[in-house]
């Protein structure tokens, strides 16, 4: 995914920090605004795997820090959660001034509260995900009951959260305390999707029924067990967003607009790898896929290798060809089905191989033809296969122009 550091001014004008992910060289069918957990950040690594799962399903994702938190600007003692909803709206505004509106609002934790009683205010809405959300915000406030007499006291108290010192206000606990959420759920003009791990030991479970009791359909309900409260396995985060950027479709604006034919920019292969791994996002004619290599070989085994997507394309190129032929023929084929593998051999142990030295690719091809034809159909489909065009490419002569493309 492409990404861009914006800032945007709040309802006091101060610059929150933000980061839009965007799909690689493909134009969003649609844009979602993420709301992080309480005292988190727009770069928890949950939030950048979820927007990630969302940019390969073509869902541009803005993400950012509230107010006095990251790199936004302004103090957080002095922010509360109605502050929080001034900053969802004006995130928002951001995206439907330079782009379009959010259609869809996700909300992790505390985030995920702030988005259910937000969406009222953003026209745009069509879709509102939670993810590990609490029933009421004042769920937040069982962080502080070590220090909550000293806060009635004396006005406020520093509190250890996630490893980082916060000067926490009477104020906030007030405010907290002073959400009616049910109402706002129970009036939620947008399908609801409602995700929560049966495991996470920080917000129950119980508050997910809570939420999906409170509201109207449509509304979902999907497990994330195992995972934890932060989502801090990849996979689980990935998860999350893949099943977030699959229901939300059902709702965006036009159904037109998502089954309509991908609008690409033009009719290259864009291939991202980042600097960890070897994890690679993948456009082909507007399709997003991944690739990967096994563990074995310093990968995390969440895609195909290249050589599998290699032995994919002349696996399909040549079902494709064969059952083109048969269809003009007016055989009986009902299923074309191609079986392959790949190895390194030793050039010697070729017998129609010209080299004789060093190692050569050998791919073996089993076509596997399903109908009531006969013996001399299956021969002629046999003779076909091996005239499909990625079978002839891998035969023939091949230049490869590589080039580096201008710095911007």
């Amino acid at each position: 995914m492409k990404q861009k550091r914006i800032t945007f001014p709040n309802a006091e004008g101060l610059e929150l920090a933000a980061l839009l992910d965007l799909p690689e060289d493909e134009q969003p069918i649609a844009y979602a605004l993420f709301a992080h957990c309480f005292t988190c950040s727009k770069n928890l690594s949950a939030a950048a795997n979820i927007a990630r799962a969302l940019c390969r399903r073509r869902i541009a994702v803005l993400r950012f820090d509230f107010t006095g938190l990251g790199e936004s600007e302004g103090e957080f003692a002095d922010t509360n959660f109605s502050s929080s909803l001034r900053d969802l709206v004006a995130a928002a505004r951001y995206l439907e001034e330079n782009h379009e509106g959010p259609s869809i609002l996700i909300g992790h934790s505390l985030g995920g509260a702030a988005v259910l009683q937000a969406a009222g205010e953003i026209p745009a809405v069509k879709a509102v995900a939670t993810i590990a959300a609490p029933g009421h915000p004042r769920h937040a406030a069982r962080l502080f009951e070590g220090v909550r007499e000293q806060i009635e006291k004396s006005g406020e108290a520093k509190v250890d959260l996630g490893g980082g010192e916060f000067t926490i206000k009477k104020q906030l606990l007030d405010d907290l305390e002073a959400q009616d959420p049910t109402e706002k759920i129970r009036n939620l003009d947008a399908a609801l999707l409602v995700l929560h791990s049966p495991r996470d030991k920080v917000v129950g479970i119980d508050n997910a029924a809570d939420i999906f009791k409170a509201a109207m359909h449509p509304k979902s309900f999907i497990s994330l067990d195992p995972a934890d409260h932060l989502l801090s396995r990849r996979e689980d985060s990935l998860y999350a967003g893949d099943m977030i950027a699959a229901w939300a479709q059902r709702f965006l604006e036009s159904a037109e607009q998502v089954q309509a034919l991908p609008e690409v920019i033009d009719n290259r292969v864009t291939v991202r790898t980042g600097a960890e791994g070897f994890y690679t996002e993948m456009f082909a004619n507007g399709y997003p896929l991944v690739a990967d290599e096994p563990v074995s070989y310093g990968g995390s085994g969440q895609g195909p290798s290249p050589y599998d997507y290699l032995l994919a394309a002349l696996g399909a190129c040549t079902s494709m060809t064969v059952q083109m032929y048969a269809r003009r023929k007016e055989w009986p084929l009902e299923d074309a089905v191609v079986r392959l593998r790949h190895e390194k051999i030793h050039a010697e142990d070729c017998e129609h191989c010209e080299e004789k030295d060093g190692k050569i690719d050998r791919f073996e091809r089993e076509l596997d033809l399903k109908g009531n034809l006969d013996e001399e159909q299956r021969q002629r489909l046999l003779e076909i296969a091996e005239k499909c065009p990625v079978h002839r490419t891998l035969h023939a002569e091949v230049l490869i122009d590589t080039k580096l493309r201008e710095k911007k």
